[in-house]
């Protein structure tokens, strides 16, 4: 039998990884590192917090997001009864805990997640809380510091959830742009969109040791390419190996680690703080759509349709030339992202978009549509090209997911997305996303952080496929159908969200049917979406993206929900 405490705690644990049965006070002394054999035991985000800062000097962030349902996500339990549960489970509102303090002296903004609420995921409270903290950071001209621990962006709140990825992705771009430091510190796990985005888009990315980070986990790794896995693969000493973070520092040494950081890099901005803030928001109500509603299974198959248009052959019938230019300049040229040159009406642009394929040898040459880290870096290439050129960007979105291989893994597939979703928030040109078929997850939002973000009738837009979601939330994949009515990701659904702008029609049937049409459709609706922006200044037109991606947070999310 076990001995237990008066407090009913065990007086004793077994370490999870040599199976070693240890003195619980001991265990804590060692900061729940197990003096056998050195495995890092999860921490909760208040354990975290003590450990990391100044004593007595945390202050949490004064208020917090109002709670969201924002699409009545229903599996086997209703999504508030799980957000219930996770609250009584843990003692924590939600899956972060954010305010300022001081380490070794040095005052900064934190937040700090913990997976044992809902696995850390990444939802509209979430991003709310954290883009408040980068906020607060900017405000009081101090350093951000991000302790991650997650699974991904929450799939209950649908596209709403992915959209804080963007979220927090710039207001990390606004302290980038005056000067403030930001530092991530990775723990075990740190998976999906929040290693998509701002995980992996810090100045520093730190490691704790035995952390494990990727934008794909390894069981999903498995399951797409059949192969084993590499030994210590995502491990934090595999991503020091692979270039994708600066420092793996044991938790004794992370404390000291940071403050020495903070130190040497917090210094005050360059710029005034609020210099970049854009101004008030003048309320505007969400985009209506008035196309017809169809089933949302069906229009999954619809969207994956292989013969709807491809991204080439809108290049050759929307527009009026197109010159492609290859490369990512850092050795790769990935084939499922395609870009370049074009003439829309006599007006040249950047066109850059996933191309899929009609053919299954098609298909598989193109990778599906799955973007490597080279397409992403191939995209933002093109994207910063553009802006030198002073020449709009429009995005055509066709992919289920970027690529889940170990290679990608290896090349930094959550640091590439991350930094076109940076680079996007604050690129000083134009750009319009068109969603032609499948818009899946963080490989999607890799390329849609726009000013106008249109979606064809018949396209989809999601966290996770329908499948994906079926598998973890209900009893098995047959529930994908259910699944893609719950997860809300159809155009008019997510025009109702205020995610997209405007649904573009299809023809009868679908685009499939008649490609010619939709063609013509697609044209009409690029310039009467992009004409207007060109008249707009630079600086206004950072503002207003920004803007429109900080509407996503808890708030305004619960006032969707609100009005369904």
């Amino acid at each position: 039998m076990t001995a237990t405490a008066p407090s009913g705690e065990s007086l004793w644990s077994r370490c999870g990884g040599c199976a070693a049965l240890l003195y619980r006070k001991r265990l804590r002394r060692n900061l729940d590192v197990c003096p056998e054999c050195g495995l890092h035991a999860r921490l909760a985000a208040p354990e975290r917090v003590s450990q990391l800062v100044d004593p007595g000097s945390f202050r949490p962030l004064p208020d917090r997001p109002a709670e969201v349902d924002p699409i009545g996500f229903v599996d086997v339990l209703p999504y508030p009864h799980r957000l219930a549960a996770a609250r009584a489970d843990t003692g924590l509102p939600e899956a972060v805990l954010c305010g300022t303090a001081t380490i070794g002296g040095s005052r900064c903004a934190l937040a700090v997640m913990d997976f044992r609420f809902l696995g850390g995921s990444l939802g509209c409270a979430v991003g709310e809380l954290i883009t408040r903290t980068a906020e607060q950071a900017l405000e009081l001209a101090v350093p951000l510091v991000l302790v991650t621990a997650s699974g991904g962006a929450r799939m209950q709140e649908g596209a709403l959830s992915l959209m804080q990825m963007a979220t927090v992705s710039q207001a990390m771009a606004a302290l980038r742009e005056v000067g403030l430091p930001t530092i991530s510190v990775l723990t075990d796990p740190t998976y999906g969109g929040v290693a998509a985005s701002f995980a992996t888009s810090a100045d520093l990315v730190l490691a704790e040791s035995g952390a494990r980070m990727g934008f794909a986990g390894p069981r999903v790794i498995r399951q797409v390419t059949g192969r084993k896995l590499p030994e210590g693969f995502q491990t934090a000493e595999f991503l020091l190996r692979h270039g994708q973070v600066d420092m793996v520092v044991p938790r004794h040494a992370l404390r000291a680690r940071l403050a020495t950081l903070l130190a040497a890099t917090g210094r005050r901005a360059t710029n005034r703080p609020g210099a970049t803030a854009p101004p008030p928001e003048v309320a505007r109500p969400l985009p209506t759509s008035r196309t017809p509603v169809c089933d949302a299974w069906e229009t999954v198959r619809l969207a994956r349709h292989p013969g709807r248009p491809t991204t080439l052959d809108y290049l050759e019938t929307t527009f009026d030339g197109f010159t492609e230019l290859h490369g990512d300049r850092l050795g790769g040229d990935c084939p499922a992202v395609v870009g370049g040159l074009a003439r829309l009406d006599g007006r040249h642009l950047m066109v850059i978009g996933h191309q899929k394929g009609h053919t299954t040898a098609e298909l598989a040459a193109r990778n599906f549509g799955m973007a490597t880290p080279a397409g992403h870096r191939k995209a933002l290439r093109l994207m910063r090209l553009a802006a030198r050129l002073g020449l709009p960007v429009v995005t055509l979105v066709d992919t289920p997911g970027a690529d889940p291989g170990v290679e990608a893994e290896e090349h930094g597939q959550a640091a590439a997305i991350a930094e076109n979703i940076l680079t996007l928030s604050a690129l000083p040109t134009p750009v319009v996303t068109l969603v032609t078929g499948e818009g899946g997850s963080g490989g999607a939002l890799a390329l849609a952080v726009a000013d106008r973000v249109l979606m064809l009738q018949h396209a989809v837009y999601s966290v996770i496929s329908p499948e994906g979601c079926a598998a973890i939330l209900w009893p098995g994949r047959t529930a994908a159908p259910q699944a893609a009515r719950a997860l809300r990701l159809t155009a008019p659904d997510l025009c109702r969200l205020g995610i997209v702008d405007e649904v573009v029609p299809e023809p009868d049937g679908s685009a499939a049917d008649d490609p010619e049409a939709t063609a013509r459709t697609v044209r009409q609706a690029l310039l009467a979406n992009l004409l207007p922006l060109l008249e707009v200044p630079a600086v206004t037109l950072v503002q207003r993206r920004r803007r429109r991606f900080r509407r996503f947070g808890a708030d305004r999310a619960g006032t969707r929900a609100g009005a369904r």
